[in-house]
C-alpha cells in the first residue's frame, strides 16, 4: 500500500496532467520533472535508498515503454515523461502496469474518438480496412484511414490506466 503522501502526490500529478493536456495538448517538463523529484526525495525520506532504487526503476520502466511508441511519432515527449513520473512515484511494476492499462484505454479512447467522428458504420469499415492494409498488403497506405481532425490527448489515457491500476485491477496478474 502506498504512502498517503505517495497517493496525494500521484493524484496532483495526474489532475494536472489532464489539465494541461486538455487546454493546450502538452504535459509541461516542470509537472513531470518536479514529479520524479518529488517521488524520489519522498521514497528517501520514506524508505532510504532501496526506495529510491524504487522510484528510478519506475522512471526507467516509464520511459521504456513508451519510447518506442514516442520515436515512432504516435505520442508526444509529454506522454513517456509523464509514465516516468507516475513510475518514480508507483516503482517499475506499478508503471509497467499503468502503462498497459493505459495503452488499452489509449484504445478504447481511439475508437471512441473515431466513432464520434465518423459513426459506428463507418469506424467499422475503416478498421477492416486498414486490418486488411496492415495485415495482406503490407503497406503503410492503411495508416491514411485513421487521420483524425483533431489531435488525441494521450495524457487522458495514462492518467486513465493508473487510475484503474491504483483501483486494484490487475489484469496480468500480481
Amino acid at each position: 500500500m502506498m504512502e498517503p503522501v505517495m497517493v496525494a502526490a500521484l493524484a496532483v500529478v495526474l489532475v494536472t496532467a489532464i489539465g494541461t493536456d486538455l487546454r493546450s495538448s502538452r504535459i509541461p517538463n516542470w509537472l513531470t520533472f518536479s514529479a520524479m523529484g518529488f517521488a524520489l526525495v519522498g521514497h528517501a525520506w520514506l524508505g532510504g535508498i532501496s526506495e529510491v532504487l524504487f522510484g528510478l526503476a519506475g522512471i526507467g520502466t516509464g520511459l521504456g515503454l513508451l519510447l518506442i511508441p514516442y520515436v515512432s511519432g504516435g505520442i508526444g515527449a509529454g506522454d513517456v515523461k509523464l509514465l516516468a513520473a507516475i513510475g518514480a512515484i508507483v516503482g517499475p511494476y506499478g508503471a509497467l502496469l499503468s502503462g498497459l492499462l493505459a495503452i488499452m484505454v489509449g484504445g478504447a479512447y481511439a475508437i471512441g474518438a473515431m466513432c464520434y467522428q465518423w459513426g459506428f458504420v463507418t469506424t467499422g469499415r475503416k478498421i477492416v480496412s486498414a486490418a486488411h492494409g496492415a495485415l495482406l498488403v503490407g503497406g503503410l497506405g492503411w495508416t491514411y484511414e485513421f487521420k483524425l481532425p483533431f489531435r488525441l490527448r494521450y495524457g487522458l489515457a495514462i492518467a486513465g490506466g493508473t487510475l484503474l491500476f491504483q483501483l486494484g485491477l490487475h489484469p496480468f496478474g500480481g
